[in-house]
């Protein structure tokens, strides 16, 4: 999609890490092209979400900020307010002792731009030491030289360890449910609900 403003410096590493240790997958920064490393699972979602300048920028806005992982049902625990690369995120769904973390730590951000044409806006993130999988995903909207938006999901993955390899099913089955929330919270953002 036409130009991008792209920031690849990374967030300041002062005092404590919200989670520690590397990125732990190949392909660093894939999803940012639509591309998967060989021998990781993939999925791509691809959702219309209206059309208009003014809701674009709502969904990039909430993309941008945390809010469509919150607006999914994810508890959202980070190290900045809006998506800088560097950043660490650790988002928590289950409850109680039945919560399962996921920290992941940004690499890429696209950031909306002046103007009215092509474009897409959003972040890719990938996944920590204690993340239940290995891999990237990351959210953009789009908006075409037509005004319509779309949601873009792409991500990519394989279990963490033989304990998430015996969920597979499972896992994958949440994948799908965490999806389909991603995209009702985009929902909510398009239309502007608070």
């Amino acid at each position: 999609m036409g130009a991008a403003v792209r920031f690849f410096w990374r967030a300041p590493l002062t005092g404590k890490r919200l989670a520690a240790g590397g990125l732990n997958y190949a392909g660093i920064g894939l999803t940012e092209h639509g591309r998967a490393p060989e021998g990781y699972h993939c999925l791509e979602s691809r959702e219309h979400l209206g059309e208009g300048l003014a809701l674009y920028r709502r969904v990039a806005h909430g993309i941008l900020t945390w809010e469509l992982q919150r607006r999914s049902g994810l508890r959202v625990r980070t190290e900045s307010d809006v998506v800088i690369p560097g950043a660490r995120v650790v988002s928590g769904f289950g409850v109680g002792p039945f919560r399962i973390n996921a920290p992941c730590e940004v690499v890429w951000v696209r950031r909306l731009v002046p103007g009215d044409g092509p474009q897409s806006a959003g972040f890719g993130y990938g996944t920590l030491p204690g993340h239940p999988e290995r891999g990237e995903e990351a959210f953009e909207v789009e908006i075409g030289a037509d005004g319509r938006v779309f949601l873009k999901i792409t991500a990519f993955s394989r279990h963490a360890n033989w304990f998430y390899q015996a969920g597979g099913l499972l896992a994958r089955a949440a994948q799908r449910h965490i999806t389909s929330r991603y995209v009702g919270g985009a929902r909510q953002l398009a239309a502007g609900e608070s």
